[in-house]
């Protein structure tokens, strides 16, 4: 058997290069994903939220489509296995994360839905506790904790009644309930058909998604159409489908394959501050202190969450 030669090292302009890349990759995918919130405070209600999603998923459905077509044809999805699994991650990971966000983005700021979804790592973390999947050890308890204490402090903007006063807190709890389903998402699409890729695993999905938004989409088609059927409209559609759709899909695949995904799930804490940013620019609503107190709690307890 011959040698194995030694590797040569890596040169420091390579080195200083791939990072770079990696980290305007992380930046780009991070601000698609932020557009998604920061379009839900903006629309604030004027474009239906399940035509919305429904356009939106169907706009990532179609786009992805060749991957999805080319891993069934080489028997890495097996649909007859797999059927009832794909409906149910694209009902818990792309309709819960659809319409209900956009609703919430009548009451609720860009700002509080990136930081809810930033406590999706524990809530898989705890989902996985409870299946005897994952154990947790002290340090995940204490991220745990400081997580969902700046969550509730967000929520509540420093005053417990306002979770029972506010219209304000139904919106972010409408984000809880999307943020609980795109935990769920997580934990069940890693587990179907993994020979597939991630892209064409996301086209299965979100045609799944566009399935079960397409009842509320087809009354609210029915009971406003001009509100659905218009220029602005059409411009939300095409944008969600392709900035955080397409863009942020294609962008996440890619870091995934170039540098892990233990590099890649950095995306977590660099998204709320790309929402931040995108709020204060666009919306005008920039944080407040509550804020970044709440933000450092939760990034800090998933950062002290997903360490062994």
């Amino acid at each position: 058997m011959d040698a194995e030669l030694p590797k040569a090292p890596v040169s420091r302009p390579a080195a200083g290069w791939e990072d770079a890349v990696a980290l305007t990759g992380f930046i780009l995918v991070a601000v698609g994903q932020a557009s998604n919130q920061v379009l839900a405070r903006g629309l604030a209600g004027s474009v239906p939220p399940f035509s919305l999603a429904f356009f939106r998923w169907s706009i990532i459905t179609i786009g992805l489509a060749p991957f999805a077509i080319t891993a069934i044809r080489d028997g890495k999805i097996p649909l007859a296995q797999n059927l009832w699994p794909i409906l149910a991650a694209g009902f818990l990971g792309m309709f819960l994360c659809g319409g209900p966000v956009y609703i919430a983005g009548i009451t609720t700021t860009a700002i509080h839905i990136a930081l809810i979804f930033a406590l999706s790592p524990i809530m898989v973390l705890l989902i996985s506790a409870a299946l005897g999947i994952e154990h947790i050890g002290p340090l995940q308890w204490l991220g745990t904790a400081l997580a969902l204490a700046g969550a509730l402090l967000i929520v509540s903007g420093g005053h417990l009644e306002t979770l029972t006063q506010s219209s304000a807190a139904w919106g972010d709890l409408l984000v809880v309930g999307a943020m609980l389903g795109w935990s769920g998402y997580t934990l069940v699409q890693s587990r179907v058909a993994p020979r597939a890729s991630l892209l064409a695993r996301v086209s299965l999905f979100s045609a799944a998604g566009a399935l079960c938004s397409l009842p509320p989409a087809l009354q609210e088609m029915w009971a406003t159409p001009a509100a659905v059927f218009n220029a602005r409209a059409f411009e939300a559609y095409v944008f969600a489908g392709l900035v955080p759709g397409l863009m942020a899909y294609a962008g996440f695949a890619w870091l995934g394959a170039r540098f892990g995904s233990v590099r890649t799930s950095l995306v977590l804490y660099v998204a709320p501050i790309a929402s931040a940013l995108l709020s204060w620019i666009i919306l005008g609503e920039p944080p407040k202190l509550i804020h970044l107190v709440g933000g450092l709690l939760i990034l800090g307890g998933v950062w002290a969450s997903l360490r062994k």
